[in-house]
């Protein structure tokens, strides 16, 4: 099993940038795609950023591709969301995810609790 914890969100005026991290429990945490998916209030969650078990491959959603960098330190165990260029609908719980990857998007086995990202005009 992995138990995933998110750290790293808060309040940010638009324009600025955050580092989420998603920090993992468990020898298997190298087996695992990673991913990050936010939630905004009313909305469904969606899918944000994923990394193979590598880290040699990776894939966002349109609407942060250019913005937002995954990667991952399999060292420590621990997964990044560097955000930047911060949009105020960028506001949303955000969850770390570990599972499969695809060419599209990450199926998650395991999550986080979330953090909370909040950007303000």
């Amino acid at each position: 099993q992995v138990q995933l914890v998110e750290s790293g969100g808060g309040l940010v005026q638009a324009g600025g940038s955050l580092r989420l991290s998603c920090a993992a429990s468990g020898r298997t945490f190298r087996r695992y795609a990673m991913g990050w998916f936010r939630q905004a209030p009313g909305k469904e969650r969606e899918f944000v950023a994923a990394i193979s078990w590598s880290g040699g491959s990776t894939v966002y959603s349109d609407s942060v591709k250019g913005r937002f960098t995954i990667s991952r330190d399999n060292a420590k165990n621990t997964a990044y969301l560097q955000m930047n260029s911060l949009k105020t609908e960028d506001t949303a719980v955000y969850y770390c995810a570990a599972g499969g990857m695809n060419e599209v998007s990450l199926v998650g086995d395991y999550w986080g609790q979330g953090t909370q990202v909040t950007v303000s005009s």
